[in-house]
């Protein structure tokens, strides 16, 4: 895995099913910042058979984005207000430390780890039945935004055969949320958040991660769709940009739309 910057050239980011809305779905969508954008057909969208889905709550909600963008706060939040039961990303991966090192051949054994642990936790959340809504902090797509950026063609390869039969029937969700935030924002949040291994993750690095989960959600249109800019503002401490957050949360989402929050008073 290249933290230190060594680019790599652009690879197809294959998207797949998703949705938003809030409890308060029967409610127009009257916000004069969210904009709908139509997007290109992806080709695991094709394969999926869209359901025609009506105005109410979400079941099964995501929240993506890169690190230290917001998402296990905000799905911390939102899991309280909706009751909801939480889906959490694997953060006990025992290679990410040689990953962090460079350590040949680390990066397909992380990888591999997190595809084998991010499928379960999804398969066994998604068998319960359960009238509570489930909230996940990630999406399945993003072991292979990683998986793209990580690995060597040859791993790659490998790593392709395992993620299409692990994958393949996992529900999509009905929402996702996609936060955004810009890379030297995220630097600065990595810097304060100061945990070691996360220390060592190059600028460049930043800005491919960042990239890539632009150029995959741009493609995705299986489902709907917020995209929410966090630059401006700081949910976790500032009340008021949460609270202007959550409101938004309480509108529909039809398709692909966008969320510009005001940000701090001058």
């Amino acid at each position: 895995m290249r933290l230190r910057g060594i680019s790599r050239r652009a690879r197809r980011f294959l998207p797949a099913r998703s949705l938003l809305y809030s409890s308060h779905a029967a409610q127009s969508c009257s916000n004069p910042a969210a904009r709908t954008m139509t997007a290109h057909e992806s080709s695991s969208a094709r394969r999926a058979a869209k359901t025609q889905r009506g105005p109410r709550a979400p079941k099964h909600i995501v929240i993506e984005g890169p690190l230290r963008v917001g998402k296990s706060t905000l799905a911390r939040i939102l899991a309280e207000r909706l009751h909801a039961r939480r889906v959490y990303d694997c953060e006990d991966n025992p290679f990410l430390g040689e990953f962090y090192t460079e350590k040949p051949g680390s990066a397909l054994r992380a990888q591999m780890y997190f595809l084998m642990e991010r499928q379960k936790r999804l398969r066994e959340a998604l068998a319960v039945d359960s009238p509570a809504p489930l909230l996940a902090d990630f999406l399945m797509e993003k072991d292979r935004i990683f998986a793209n950026l990580n690995l060597d063609d040859e791993e790659l390869k490998l790593y392709e055969r395992y993620y299409e039969s692990l994958a393949k029937d996992i529900a999509a969700p009905d929402l996702v949320i996609y936060l955004q935030a810009k890379p030297e924002v995220l630097r600065a949040r990595i810097a304060k958040k100061a945990i070691k291994d996360e220390n060592q993750i190059s600028t460049q690095y930043i800005e491919e991660v960042s990239r890539a989960y632009e150029h995959f959600f741009f493609r995705y249109e299986a489902s709907d769709l917020l995209v929410i800019d966090t630059s401006e503002i700081d949910f976790v401490a500032r009340n008021e940009d949460l609270q202007q957050l959550l409101k938004r949360l309480q509108e529909p989402v039809k398709g692909t739309q966008y969320f510009l929050p005001l940000g701090p008073a001058e």
